[in-house]
């Protein structure tokens, strides 16, 4: 993460010519608001879902198989996630003129989150919101970002209520 964070602090640094609005709703039904930013670089979360249990389908797995037939289903998402909505994700961010930075697919924390066992990661006997992508969620409360570390996943298309 320390290389990651020396250069994305160094690239967005740079004056961004090419800005382009986002426009960001709200779930609550607020009016969307306009925000354009200036950097260049975006920290993209992709893959800590896939290696962290925290799609709805691995509580599906874990329900029908347990923990065994979890660990084969993070296995499988791991090996397959170079090729699914990684380079649409890079595509999308690039035609806005910004960079994308992976950190959970940085190869000293894929290997991390490898070495551990699921029962290390995540606890399919706690709720939503708890038991999946359980280690990172510990971290967030660990550095002080309380709020946010404990909200269930909802994918975009349906929070923003756009599908």
């Amino acid at each position: 993460f320390a290389s990651a964070k020396s250069e994305v602090a160094s690239a967005s640094n740079d004056s961004a010519p090419d800005t382009k609005a986002a426009e960001v709703g709200y779930v609550d039904g607020a009016s969307p608001i306009q925000y354009t930013s200036k950097a260049r670089v975006l920290l993209v979360g992709i893959g800590a879902d896939e290696q962290l249990a925290g799609y709805g389908r691995h509580r599906s797995v874990y329900n029908k198989g347990g923990y065994d037939a979890l660990r084969a289903e993070l296995e499988m998402e791991r090996k397959r996630i170079w090729t699914r909505n990684l380079g649409r994700d890079d595509r999308i961010i690039s035609d806005h003129g910004k960079e994308a930075r992976f950190p959970f697919l940085d190869e000293d924390v894929v290997g991390f989150l490898e070495s551990l066992d699921v029962l290390d990661v995540c606890d399919m006997d706690r709720p939503q919101g708890e038991g999946d992508k359980m280690i990172l969620r510990l971290l967030a409360k660990k550095i002080g970002v309380q709020r946010c570390s404990c909200l269930v996943k909802r994918a975009i298309q349906f929070g923003s209520r756009i599908a």
